[in-house]
């Protein structure tokens, strides 16, 4: 569970027994490549903190074109946030794209854990936080950025993510085409 602490401490000083009562809610489960974790029209219950491996997020519209949302590696948490808390169905699917290691906690559990123990729900308070300031840069990204340039960000938040992910999926985050995408690259490493 070192990783599970190492997680919890970048939010701030807990206590040791703030710790092990969040420890005790989680349990370790394993998934393969391309196996779906949250999909659509699903009402969430848990969430996840990624142990090993890469999970994204993504959107399909009606005639089955995928957008993928976010990419989720190691140390980070994932779910259907807005699910969660609506507990109405989610309209962001969640799937693995290699296999994946995480720590899984029931979400009604860990709101009953907020109610009797302030250091976890300050931890809480600044998770939210942190979710807030991540969608913030994102937005940012989409706005201001270029394609090449949110490519760059990408392969320096997962510099193996060429040899890990297909291009359909590269390009779909950066709402481009897979030839956009070859483009982009042949430009970039020919320099």
């Amino acid at each position: 569970m070192e990783n599970l602490k190492e997680f919890l401490n970048q939010f701030g000083s807990i206590p040791e027994s703030s710790i092990d009562s969040f420890i005790n809610l989680t349990s370790i489960e394993e998934y393969k490549k391309n196996e779906t974790l949250i999909n659509f029209n699903e009402v969430s219950k848990k969430f996840y903190i990624i142990k090993s491996g890469i999970v994204r997020s993504y959107h399909s519209d009606l005639k089955g074109k995928e957008y993928t949302r976010s990419f989720f590696t190691k140390g980070k948490a994932v779910g259907s946030l807005n699910s969660l808390i609506s507990k109405k169905p989610t309209q962001i699917a969640y799937e693995t794209l290699t296999g994946v290691k995480l720590f899984s906690i029931d979400f009604n559990e860990f709101m009953n854990l907020t109610k009797k123990d302030i250091h976890i729900a300050n931890l809480y308070n600044r998770f939210l936080e942190r979710i807030f300031f991540l969608m913030e840069s994102e937005i940012f990204s989409l706005a201001v950025l270029d394609a090449s340039e949110r490519y760059l960000k990408l392969k320096e938040e997962i510099p193996d993510i060429d040899n890990i992910m297909t291009q359909y999926h590269i390009a779909a985050y950066l709402n481009i085409t897979p030839v956009q995408l070859s483009r982009i690259r042949k430009k970039l490493y020919s320099k």
